[in-house]
């Protein structure tokens, strides 16, 4: 017979343990991803300044702001500037002689005072900038598709060169005269609401097509003379002030465009900025 014993029996007891989500869940995770996704897009914003020109950023800046009005005439709203956009006469800052920069008074001139046209950096500037206007470079164009097919402009020695050339389906001027189409009526208001970008002086230059050497009398001279005659009195009439007319010239069918001298391309206005520095 065995001994009798009083033992106790073992009882386990598991403990579970709560708390401490906030150390080992995955919400930090998601706010870390987001703090390293941060740093790495100002991090590449601050490389991407650095590689790149200023004519570079500009462009970034001009692309990411299509909607910016690019003529200096009006904004197309009501807001605050009542339709002007922030280019404006009105709403430039003063150079302290009640005149702006672009529109200096003759007194400011004289003394030597701040004038757009006298640097070249900011006679380029200037340049660049109509151009935009016209061929929507780095934002909105002023001009209509079927008017921007005639138009293609460049800058020269001389200045910036507007060359406004038919088409077959749509001349510049009626048949072989002097007589504007109206699609040279809208060009030539177009060149005039841009020029009040800049100062410079303007050159007006005619250039017709060749015509068959069977004629009696070779008009091209007389044509080109007279269209380029005729675009000028556009312009002033659109607004140019006379006095910026500096040249008015016919050339005839010297300078080609294309191969086949009697292609209507041939037939062109250039109007020309020029330069004032040099």
């Amino acid at each position: 017979m065995s001994a009798q014993t009083d033992v106790a029996p073992i009882i386990i007891k598991k403990k579970k343990v709560s708390g401490g989500d906030g150390h080992h869940g995955g919400a930090w995770k998601v706010a870390y991803a987001d703090f390293v996704t941060a740093m790495m897009a100002f991090f590449m914003l601050m490389w991407l300044l650095n590689a790149t020109t200023e004519k570079q950023r500009k462009g970034i800046a001009d692309y990411f702001s299509p909607t910016i009005a690019v003529a200096r005439v009006s904004g197309g709203g009501d807001g605050a500037f009542g339709g002007d956009s922030v280019f404006t006469e009105k709403t430039l800052p003063k150079n302290g002689t009640g005149a702006t920069s672009l529109n200096a008074t003759s007194s400011d001139m004289s003394s030597g005072g701040m004038e757009t046209n006298v640097d070249a950096d900011g006679e380029a500037e200037a340049f660049k900038e109509v151009e935009s206007a016209l061929m929507g470079r780095g934002g909105e164009s002023m001009v209509m598709d079927n008017q921007r097919r005639h138009i293609v402009t460049r800058v020269t020695d001389e200045g910036l060169v507007i060359e406004l050339f038919s088409l077959d389906d749509t001349p510049l001027f009626e048949g072989e005269t002097s007589t504007p189409t109206p699609m040279m009526e809208e060009l030539a208001l177009i060149v005039s609401d841009v020029s009040q970008i800049v100062t410079n002086p303007i050159a007006v230059e005619g250039h017709v097509r060749s015509v068959p050497v069977v004629v009696q009398s070779n008009p091209v001279w007389s044509l080109s003379s007279d269209r380029a005659m005729a675009v000028r009195s556009l312009l002033e009439t659109s607004g140019i002030a006379h006095k910026r007319t500096a040249r008015v010239t016919g050339h005839a069918d010297r300078n080609l465009r294309t191969p086949d001298p009697m292609a209507i391309r041939n037939d062109r206005i250039e109007i020309i900025f020029l330069r004032t520095n040099i």
